[in-house]
């Protein structure tokens, strides 16, 4: 029984975490309670493992170095900074504002409450990458509005909580700050691979409300042609101006970039600082000109897009754009935000001429939620920490590798089996939770089926990554993946998206509790009509829920079966290369040509013949030593 344990303490100590949580425990302290319990039980059992547990009680002395680890670790303080960046702008209004603007931009078009409503999520994700802070502050403010221009609650509240949730995968989010910790892989890299699929589950949202606007009208009526405002003094939209200034703005930024190095998604960055910049610029000038002259230049629906729009866009590049083009890591980027989100709520406040925009009390509020998330965060980590020391000294990450490498199916039925298991998971835990736990448990599972299975040699081949060939002694070829870097960010992703769901999960979502908060729960008198409304039931909100949450399941599906969507080709190095001068030498005299190298390698007396290709050639696999003698004789022996 002893040995049995001993063999098979792994998959016991894991149970028991489970366990551990199914109970309600704390997640930091059930993974350091089990930690080091099972150190405990380890120690003792090692002598009967037959060299399976290799704990002892001098690996304790390494917790205080593992600990402080965490405490420096430079990538994850992009979390703090991130979190105060968009609790201070979920405060200052602008979220408001951009619902109301954009509304009005899509005017009477069936479904444009719930357009604004999405493209401001995705907007919102990418200056906070903070779920609660979009879904609390849509739901305080377009949930009403909705539901005063009839909209169905169902739908309402599902655009409304998945909007939120795009927080998770457009960056800069911190679920892939996290995940980038976690798998040993850098952060812009992670970034730059989730932008398509948040662009992609965006576009999926907006093509669902488009869908049910024409099947059922009734559900997401426009906006009566009464309510509609900005107009001009001949009653028109202004929507010429507002085309013309995008258009200039686009043409500039294109000039300005013309002939640059920027390529792929570093340009489009590039250009989209030039345009929004040029934008402003019109603004003000305009702004200026009308306060000179009392003439206007740009529509009133063209300066106010300008106004609004503007500010959240800059903070993008600010964050964003300076982390992908190289400017700024992660960090600085984040610290970047924070200090950027407090100028634009200042100048909000100087320019509303409200002191509710921006206050010592925002700003305390702020702080005092950033310090509880990093605290979490922080013990979480610390409690992983003594979790993975124990579990690696019984041969846990060998007992998980095992058990995800043979299962059938090959690399597709790796990431099928991992993202069942993440759904079902995300229906009890947190995504910090679910990184710090099971990501560190599956990354070298991971790195192995995408190192020598046939399907990641395929699609390493079809982009034109590097695959190494080896040969062994009996003439067999083995390809593997050289850098498996490309695969791990394609992982990473999936995980990001298959955790979004994990807002959306009836009845534990987080982003249904948010939403749930703030929705009416009894009948209310609406403040501008004088209606009396009724409430949303939380049934309302599962099932408005139900329809994006498959949205969401099909995008893992598109990602595992695309993964062009993540992974892209190599840019070929663009070497300058410059010819030799050459000048006149004297007859008969030696050109040097610098230091130079045979073609083939030089014969060594004595030496074996060792064949360059084919059986009996050197490979890289290290599992067996290289034999010094001839197969066929002895190498000659030195005379005394």
């Amino acid at each position: 029984m002893t040995a049995f344990l001993a063999q098979n303490l792994a998959p016991i100590m894991f149970a028991s975490l489970v366990v551990f949580l199914l109970l309600g425990y704390p997640v930091a302290f059930s993974l350091g309670a089990v930690g080091l319990a099972f150190f405990f039980v380890g120690v003792e059992l090692a002598p009967h493992s037959n060299g399976a547990i290799t704990l002892s009680w001098h690996l304790l002395q390494s917790m205080p170095g593992r600990i402080f680890d965490v405490m420096r670790n430079d990538t994850l303080l992009a979390i703090p900074f991130f979190t105060f960046m968009g609790l201070i702008l979920e405060r200052s209004g602008m979220a408001e504002d951009l619902l109301e603007t954009v509304g009005q931009l899509f005017g009477t078009i069936r479904g444009g409450l719930a357009y604004a409503v999405i493209f401001v999520g995705a907007l919102l994700a990418a200056t906070t990458g903070v779920v609660a802070a979009s879904v609390i502050s849509m739901g305080l403010i377009s949930l009403p509005i909705m539901l005063r221009y009839g909209y169905d609650r169902r739908l309402a509240s599902g655009v409304i909580a998945a909007s939120g949730t795009l927080a998770q995968i457009v960056p800069p989010s911190l679920v892939l700050i996290v995940l980038a910790d976690q798998l040993g892989r850098s952060v812009d890299d992670m970034y730059k691979a989730a932008i398509v699929p948040g662009l992609i589950l965006t576009g999926l949202y907006a093509t669902y409300v488009f869908v049910v606007s024409l099947i059922k009208p009734a559900a997401a009526p426009g906006l009566p042609a009464g309510d509609v405002a900005h107009r001009e003094a001949d009653g028109s939209r202004g929507f010429l101006s507002l085309g013309v200034l995008v258009a200039c703005s686009g043409l500039f930024a294109i000039w300005m970039v013309y002939g640059s190095a920027y390529r792929g998604i570093d340009r489009a960055i590039v250009v989209m600082a030039w345009g929004i910049t040029f934008a402003l610029g019109a603004a003000l000038l305009n702004r200026g000109l009308t306060l000179v002259s009392g003439r206007s230049l740009l529509s009133a629906i063209a300066e106010r897009v300008t106004f609004v729009m503007v500010p959240p866009l800059l903070l993008i590049f600010l964050v964003l754009g300076t982390i992908l083009i190289g400017l700024a890591t992660p960090t600085e980027g984040g610290a970047m935000g924070a200090v950027g989100a407090l100028a634009l709520a200042a100048a909000k406040r100087y320019s509303d001429k409200d002191a509710r925009r921006f206050n010592v009390r925002i700003v305390r509020q702020a702080a005092e939620a950033t310090a509880k998330l990093a605290a979490f965060v922080m013990f979480i980590l610390i409690g992983a920490r003594i979790f993975s020391l124990t579990f690696y000294g019984v041969n846990g990450h060998i007992w998980v590798e095992h058990l995800m490498t043979s299962m059938p199916g090959g690399m597709y039925g790796f990431l099928i089996a991992v993202n069942v298991l993440i759904f079902f998971l995300a229906f009890f835990l947190d995504f910090f939770e679910l990184c710090f736990i099971l990501v560190p448990l599956l990354k070298p599972a991971a790195e192995a089926i995408f190192r020598s299975s046939p399907e990641a040699v395929a699609i390493a081949k079809s982009f034109g990554l590097a695959v190494i060939s080896t040969t062994d002694a009996s003439g067999v070829v083995t390809e593997t993946v050289a850098d498996v870097t490309p695969f791990v960010i394609w992982f990473g992703v999936l995980l990001a998206v298959n955790m979004q769901t994990s807002f959306m999960h009836p009845p534990f979502g987080f982003a249904l509790f948010y939403l749930r908060s703030v929705a009416p729960r009894t009948a209310y008198q609406d403040k501008v009509t004088g209606r009396q409304m009724a409430p949303v039931k939380t049934s309302d909100i599962y099932w408005g829920a139900i329809p994006f949450l498959f949205i969401q399941l099909i995008v893992v599906g598109l990602l595992m079966a695309l993964p062009a969507l993540v992974i892209s080709k190599p840019q070929a190095p663009h070497a300058a290369i410059t010819a030799p001068v050459t000048r006149p030498q004297p007859a008969g005299a030696t050109v040097d040509r610098g230091f130079t190298l045979d073609p083939a390698p030089p014969r060594i007396e004595g030496a074996p013949d060792v064949p360059l290709s084919g059986p009996g050639a050197p490979t890289l696999d290290m599992r067996e030593l290289p034999s010094l003698t001839a197969p066929e004789r002895a190498l000659p022996r030195a005379s005394p």
